[in-house]
């Protein structure tokens, strides 16, 4: 299985942030929101599949492709059992493993400072569409 959520770009969103990246569902971000490499998502962390939710919180790793403007990057992160997977507008995905409920995923291999600056400055269009696919990297027995 796999779920895609989409978003925009930001002429703001500069993805300089060493271990965390996030989607918001807010159109506008300030020149200080590092972490962000997408608004006006589909949705926020509450708003996600129940199946994916499910996926997250059986600790599950998993693969997330985001792709934009001809770009594709791949990361690997894991779930985890106590995910709430509450926040309405924010979804965050961590090199670390704090949890909060805008936390879908933990353990990344990468964090919005390591994408490719050539994928950044895709992101910086505001009529960008970022693709974000997650699913399990194997199946689950």
């Amino acid at each position: 299985m796999e779920w895609t959520i989409l978003a925009r770009g930001h002429p703001n969103i500069t993805a300089r942030h060493p271990t965390t990246l996030m989607l918001t569902t807010e159109r506008q971000i300030g020149p200080r929101a590092d972490c962000v490499i997408g608004v006006a998502a589909e949705t926020g962390a509450a708003g996600l599949d129940p199946g994916l939710k499910s996926l997250l919180r059986s600790g599950a790793t998993i693969e997330i492709f985001l792709s934009v403007g001809g770009e594709r990057e791949r990361i690997l992160a894991s779930g985890h059992s106590e995910l709430t997977l509450s926040h309405p507008t924010d979804i965050v995905v961590r090199k670390s493993r704090y949890i909060c409920g805008r936390t879908l995923a933990i353990s990344a291999d990468k964090g919005a400072a390591d994408l490719p600056r050539r994928f950044v400055s895709r992101l910086r269009n505001p009529d960008a569409i970022l693709e974000v696919r997650i699913r399990a990297l194997e199946p689950l027995v």
